[in-house]
């Protein structure tokens, strides 16, 4: 008779969201293409581009999120020819952000958007520097593990927590999405 074998768990493979920070503008292109052939010869599963912003949509059962992120940027870094930096979620830490937005989620005068960040320590900075907000040109709430921004349309590259999150220091680990965007990442 066979020695009993040790019961080996099942891994759990989750949805996962790469964010892509600085893809598609300043003379930085990625094809969505390229960018879906990359994350499935990475070894990912159900892998899907959305928009020509830098968003994948892909499974894994790996669990060590940091090693995973480590991972993406230097397949980016070597495939692209850029400096890679990306925000890496479960799909469903994404879903629990969007349904927390604080602020209306339609309005014909203000862009909705979250901030995410792969360092908390940086969006708590964020938070500190960007002090006193006038809320007739934009907003900005603390979330888990997530800045909510609303500023006015036109607006989203010349209020002050546009040009604060523009600046060197966050390049590595905050971007910005659109609230219509981040929908849209749900969708799958």
């Amino acid at each position: 008779m066979a020695s009993p074998k040790k019961e080996q768990k099942k891994a759990t493979t989750a949805r996962h969201v790469a964010l892509l920070r600085g893809v598609n503008v300043n003379g930085i292109t990625v094809k969505s293409a390229e960018l879906k052939a990359l994350f499935v010869e990475l070894g990912f599963g159900a892998v899907r581009t959305v928009l020509a912003s830098g968003n994948v949509l892909f499974d894994t059962d790996e669990r060590d999120a940091d090693a995973l992120r480590t991972r993406i940027e230097q397949a980016l870094r070597d495939r692209f020819g850029y400096d890679a930096w990306i925000v890496l979620l479960t799909q469903k830490q994404v879903a629990d952000m969007a349904a927390a937005y604080p602020f209306e989620r339609i309005d014909e005068e203000r862009h909705p958007y979250l901030v995410f960040g792969s360092n908390p320590a940086m969006l708590d900075e964020v938070m500190e520097k960007a002090g006193t907000i006038d809320p007739k040109l934009e907003r900005l709430k603390q979330g888990k593990g997530v800045l909510y921004w609303q500023c006015s349309r036109g607006e989203s590259t010349d209020t002050p927590v546009a040009k604060l999150l523009a600046k060197t220091r966050y390049k590595s680990s905050t971007t910005a999405r659109n609230l219509r965007t981040v929908e849209k990442l749900l969708m799958d």
